[in-house]
């Protein structure tokens, strides 16, 4: 867990109260691996983690999942990290009959890489919450369908 929060924290983009959120998220999972509503993938290189993606189904809903995080190491970033990441992700949610995926994302500056990987991926933005996170820092949601 703390490799994880290492490169949360190494990324540069998160606040400390959203790590919290990490951390709380891998607690849950640690403590009840196969009765969660969290899943987790890690990507390693050696002994290294680089790249970190959890996802889970959506409360109520038929086959739609939400990716609460992805992120990998700035100094591995644009090799295939996310991209492996997500593939890994989605072929799980497809095998459980998932029919979408959802991503939330803000739209201040930091966030612009992680838009860009969303619509290079095959999503497509879908809704934007103006003022959402903080005023002048709106939601964007993003869907990729199966």
């Amino acid at each position: 867990m703390e490799r994880v929060l290492a490169l949360a924290r190494k990324t540069g983009v998160f606040t400390t109260g959203e790590i919290g959120v990490v951390k709380e998220i891998l607690e849950v999972e640690l403590r009840n691996p196969s009765g969660n509503d969290y899943h987790s993938h890690i990507f390693e290189e050696g002994d290294q983690v680089v790249g970190f993606a959890c996802y889970g189904l959506t409360p109520m809903t038929e086959g739609t999942y939400d990716l609460y995080w992805l992120f990998v190491d700035p100094e591995h970033q644009r090799r295939g990290v996310g991209g492996a990441l997500l593939r890994e992700v989605e072929k799980v949610i497809r095998r459980a009959n998932g029919r979408m995926l959802i991503a939330d994302t803000s739209s201040s500056p930091p966030y612009l890489p992680a838009r860009r990987f969303y619509e290079e991926h095959g999503f497509r933005k879908v809704a934007l919450v103006e003022d959402y996170y903080s005023p002048g820092d709106s939601r964007f949601t993003y869907v990729k369908r199966f």
